[in-house]
């Protein structure tokens, strides 16, 4: 991989990437420390990367994975044990208070962010990448590996879900403003 290729990713993609893992891990140090992760992993891969996905999808995926290992590093190391951390179907609770970047956001997707962390990590990274990213149903897939149809079912039951958790929160009043 030559300089000119790996500044050409840099400089298209780090922003979002950037902002896909301030949503994730939720700080704002701890996402520069990925980041960093990320593009060691691009470094090496890239003589493997083959172009079945577009480059800002592969991105994505390792940036994901890079995610996904930190997550189990923190459990393990909460738990002291070498229990498995169940990716799928394990919350993922942050007690860090929300970054700049979510604070931005207008009240309705800061109150849905907020509601994330009730949601398992599938249903999270669907979310994430779909409306905070706004990334396709095919893009989504090709990053998780899935199929377009789970995507759509994971996304159905997230929304579900949220909805569920919010109109509780709001008191059970589904009008309520």
């Amino acid at each position: 991989m030559n300089d000119s290729v790996f500044h050409r990713l840099y400089e298209e993609y780090h922003q979002d990437v950037f902002q896909f893992l301030i949503y994730l891990v939720k700080n704002r140090h701890l996402s520069e420390d990925l980041m960093h992760e990320v593009y060691i992993r691009v470094f090496r891969a890239y003589d493997r990367f083959e172009g079945k996905s577009s480059e800002k999808t592969w991105l994505f995926s390792i940036a994901k994975n890079v995610a996904i290992d930190h997550f189990r590093k923190t459990a393990v190391r909460k738990k002291h044990s070498m229990e498995f951390f169940d990716w799928e179907t394990q919350q993922l609770v942050s007690t860090e208070r929300i970054p700049e970047e979510v604070s931005m956001l207008n009240e309705d997707k800061i109150l849905l962010y907020k509601t994330l962390d009730t949601c398992t990590g599938d249903q999270k990274m669907v979310i994430i990448m779909r409306f905070f990213q706004d990334l396709s149903i095919a893009e989504t897939a090709d990053i998780l590996g899935w199929t377009e149809g789970k995507v759509k079912t994971t996304q159905h039951r997230a929304i579900k879900a949220l909805r569920e958790k919010l109109i509780a929160k709001e008191g059970g009043d589904e009008n309520a403003e």
